[in-house]
């Protein structure tokens, strides 16, 4: 039996994250109930990264199992139709029957994205965190290389993760800024090869708290070390958190699928 891959792209706001939930309305249900209606079986995909409610995404990946004869390629045509427009298939093709999306090695970078000006931007408002702070970025980023590497990161995580490790790799931290003065937009951009639960808003917290000059940037070092959740920063809004790169590291799975997608 093929199984077919997606790419996705969704806005979070009215969702309860990627993964189905019993009676929550969730990007993983809109995608089995599309699918089980074009295909006449019915399709439980396999999600890559499980988003949480409100957290969107530009490049997530989905894949599924079926007896269809419509062509790998055109299931995003089809799909798009039965879809709410707050969720579109952006690619689909064929991939090896054997293909888990969660299990082999990726790298996936998230962006979070704050505005910071006087007032709230009411067409920003569901995809950036408004301050009324003007932050230092240059504050911001040197606490945010501490944060690259290997490192326990119980700290930037929400207590009710159920992980087996807090251990994991975080390639590059960069904060960029559209200007020098409010308003300006911030985007806090996160790679790494895993992500905890909360980690990459737990992560933003912290640095705008450092940006606002309620923290020292040598205090994420601190942080880490501390391996408390009470130690590091408050839990930024999922709003502005957007996954926007999902690469396979794999040679012959990112020939197969990152060539000309990502």
């Amino acid at each position: 039996m093929p199984r077919i891959l997606l790419k996705i792209a969704y806005d979070g706001t009215d969702f309860a994250g990627f993964q189905r939930q019993p009676g929550q309305r969730t990007v993983e249900g809109e995608l089995d109930r599309a699918l089980t209606e074009l295909t006449g079986e019915p399709v439980l995909v396999i999600g890559a990264s499980r988003t949480d409610a409100g957290v969107h995404a530009q490049c997530n990946f989905a894949v599924f199992d079926t007896a269809s004869r419509i062509p790998p390629e055109k299931f995003g045509l089809a799909l798009n139709g039965r879809l709410p427009e707050q969720i579109r298939v952006t690619r689909s093709f064929e991939v090896p029957p054997e293909f888990h999306p969660r299990r082999c090695a990726t790298e996936k970078t998230y962006e979070y994205h704050i505005w910071s000006a006087a007032y709230p931007d009411p067409m920003k408002r569901l995809y950036s965190f408004h301050t009324c702070f003007d932050l230092d970025t240059d504050r911001m980023g040197e606490a945010a290389q501490y944060l690259v590497g290997e490192h326990d990161f119980a700290s930037f995580c929400c207590v009710y993760t159920q992980a087996e490790t807090t251990v994991r790799t975080v390639t590059s931290v960069a904060v960029e800024a559209s200007g020098l003065r409010q308003p300006r937009e911030i985007v806090i951009r996160v790679t790494g090869t895993g992500f905890l639960y909360n980690m990459v808003r737990i992560i933003a917290g912290t640095l705008i708290e450092v940006g606002r000059g309620a923290r020292q940037p040598g205090e994420v070092r601190q942080m880490l070390e501390a391996k408390d959740r009470r130690a590091a920063g408050p839990t930024a809004p999922a709003k502005g958190l957007v996954l926007v790169q999902y690469r396979f590291l794999d040679e012959k799975l990112f020939d197969m699928l990152n060539h000309g997608v990502l």
